[in-house]
Parts: C-alpha cells; sequence; structure tokens
C-alpha cells in the first residue's frame, strides 16, 4: 500500500493522520474528486453517504480532494457525511493514482483533480478503477462490482 501520510476526517469528523497502509487487510473505496462543496462534488459524497450501509459491508469509503482540512469539516457537516475524508493538499497521493492532470475550462488550463474511483484490495492493490467519473450512477456501479 501507499505509505504517504495525509491529514483527514474520520466518520465522525475527528481529525487524525491516516496511510493507505492503515486499511491492510480491508478493501477500500478510495474516491478522488475535485473540490468540496460543488454541485458534482456534493452529489457524489451525498450518493456515497446514502448508500454507506451498502459499501460498508465489502469496503471503507474514502474521499480525497485538495481541499483543506477547515473545508472537509464544513463540507462534512452540512452533508452528514458518514465516511473518512482525506486532504491531499500537495496532491501526493492524487499523483501517485495518475489522477492530478491538466484540465481546460473555458480555455484556460490549470491542474486539478480527474474524478476517479479505486477499489483496492486488501493488500492496497489496485483491483479495479474508473477514470473520468460520471457522478450519475456511479455509486451504484460500485456497489454492483463490490
Amino acid at each position: 500500500m501507499q505509505d504517504i501520510k495525509l491529514l483527514g476526517l474520520d466518520a465522525d469528523g475527528v481529525e487524525k493522520e491516516y496511510s493507505l497502509a492503515d486499511f491492510q487487510g480491508k478493501k477500500v473505496v478510495l474516491y478522488f474528486y475535485p473540490k468540496d462543496n460543488t454541485s458534482g462534488c456534493t452529489q457524489e459524497a451525498c450518493d456515497f453517504r446514502d448508500n454507506i450501509n451498502r459499501l460498508t459491508s465489502y469496503a471503507v469509503v474514502i474521499g480525497v480532494s485538495p481541499d483543506s482540512i477547515k473545508s472537509h469539516k464544513s463540507f462534512k457537516e452540512k452533508q452528514s457525511l458518514n465516511f473518512i475524508l482525506l486532504s491531499d493538499s500537495e496532491h501526493k497521493l492524487a499523483e501517485s493514482f495518475a489522477v492530478w492532470k491538466e484540465k481546460s475550462m473555458y480555455g484556460r488550463k490549470y491542474m486539478g483533480i480527474e474524478r476517479s474511483t479505486f477499489i483496492l484490495d486488501e493488500n492496497g492493490n489496485i483491483e479495479k478503477e474508473w477514470r473520468k467519473v460520471k457522478v450519475k450512477g456511479h455509486v451504484d456501479e460500485v456497489i454492483s462490482y463490490l
């Protein structure tokens, strides 16, 4: 598993440091999203939240974005999120999964997260991946796979 350590908020909103190695022996749904409190990211997070009981019998759910812990805390409280959020402000984890990409909006180029989801097996290996995720119906795809 990746030995990158990131600050995050657990399911109860408590701040702590995580490494994917902490989840050795468990499957992990690791999803990368661009930004807290934006429409697509909020919908995706709420879909994971609303289906958490269907997911946690198979895997731990972890959301990752470059947003700060303060932003995550607000997002988590506002949306009543019930899974781990990690702050990857230096995009180390995003780069290790090759989801930190050049993007373009209105002709402007910038670096950001390509919305992606990975299923990691109990040894931390990528078992399944979805890149350039479309939010609508995605959580159902993940559940169907699991």
